[in-house]
């Protein structure tokens, strides 16, 4: 684990706990949601994760893309699927996701190191 990926999760698991201390049903029924969508089912979690920072990249979600980027790298994608994912991302959602890319490639690389 990188440093960027440790600030990233420590920020995340701190802010999830506030969250979901709250009772808020609904807030708690959509993260429950999120989590048992990424679980394994007809696709692989691999799989799932790689779509997941495809649309990370088209909706130019940084803390989404840095998430699904740990993802997938626990998950054992290689970087030569790693930078097809961006090909992809970039081809459906254009320029504007160059940016997000580069973000995505440092925090690959940070894992990485």
């Amino acid at each position: 684990m990188g440093k960027l990926s440790e600030e990233f999760n420590d920020y995340r698991s701190r802010m999830n706990q506030r969250i979901l201390s709250h009772p808020n049903k609904s807030l708690k029924r959509f993260f429950s949601l999120d989590n048992s969508t990424y679980e394994k089912g007809a696709l692989p979690v691999k799989t799932k994760e790689m779509l997941g920072l495809v649309a990370s990249l088209v909706l130019r979600c940084d803390d989404c893309i840095a998430y699904h980027v740990e993802k997938c790298a626990e998950n054992g994608i290689t970087e030569e699927e790693f930078f097809e994912i961006l090909a992809i991302g970039n081809l459906v959602g254009g320029s504007i996701c160059i940016p997000h890319s580069r973000r995505a490639v440092e925090f690959w690389d940070d894992l990485k190191d």
